[in-house]
């Protein structure tokens, strides 16, 4: 494989993986997807997905809690990882990769499964991963900070745990985001605290698939504490060209 430069690209990605239950029971992709983005406006320029059959088909669940979910059925006919691998190598190669907890968990996973197959791994310029960032920069507003938990304070919906559904919803929690922090860096003293409504919002538990309701109190100096370390990080922020790109976006979109 030809090693290819894109390095102002970016590539959102996403995996779905069986969830090892087993001692000693490793994980197996179930299913890719992938968006490419433009780094300057971050519109979609081409995307891809696919499911894939594991080498033992008994890492997948006969039957699925989510109405969409990836079941046995689903993967049996899917192609090998082995017989995709080429296509997911020349989508990630040499871009930008970006997504939620991906280099705690995708990168990892994407890596095992090349060498699994003997082949060499695709490398990323550069790593956004979305719950750093986020963290960092949006503050625990949204709770955990998990996928989840972040699009249902924006309203954007239920997670459905497919991949490029959740690159999609992981694009938009972005956009709001860089929108807030925009908002927040351009009138501060009119927006202070306005975002942080005690409205519950909604958690799901990937173990369980249970949905659970929790309050978000917040007292007023919490609030005043919160705000201003988020100007702290704007201030900060001035060199970060991927946040620099999130908020030239969120302005566009108030036009």
């Amino acid at each position: 494989m030809e090693f290819q430069t894109f390095s102002t690209e970016i590539v959102f990605f996403d995996l779905e993986t069986n969830v090892p239950n087993k001692p000693g029971q490793h994980f197996h992709i179930l299913e890719f997807g992938a968006i490419i983005v433009c780094p300057r406006t971050l519109e979609e320029v081409e995307s891809f997905t696919v499911l894939i059959q594991p080498k033992d088909l008994s890492v997948a669940s006969l039957k699925s809690s989510r109405s969409d979910g990836i079941t046995r059925a689903k993967v049996t006919d899917a192609p090998s990882f082995e017989d995709v691998a080429e296509k997911i190598y020349g989508l990630l190669n040499g871009r930008i990769w970006a997504g939620h907890n991906i280099r705690r968990f995708d990168c990892v996973r994407i890596k095992e499964a090349f060498a699994e197959i003997g082949k060499a791994a695709p490398e990323p310029s550069g790593i956004i991963d979305s719950l750093g960032l986020l963290s960092d920069k949006f503050g625990k507003r949204a709770g955990n900070m998990k996928m989840a938990s972040l699009a249902a304070y924006f309203g954007l919906g239920v997670q459905k745990h497919r991949s490029l559904d959740d690159v999609r919803m992981n694009l938009e929690v972005l956009k709001h985001c860089a929108t807030v922090l925009f908002l927040e860096s351009t009138l501060p003293n009119l927006l202070e605290g306005k975002w942080q409504s005690s409205s519950k919002i909604m958690t799901r538990s990937r173990s369980s698939y249970q949905t659970a309701q929790r309050a978000m109190p917040y007292s007023k100096d919490s609030l005043g504490k919160m705000t201003q370390n988020v100007k702290n990080l704007i201030r900060k922020a001035q060199s970060n060209q991927a946040l620099q790109s999130l908020i030239r976006h969120s302005h566009s979109l108030l036009r």
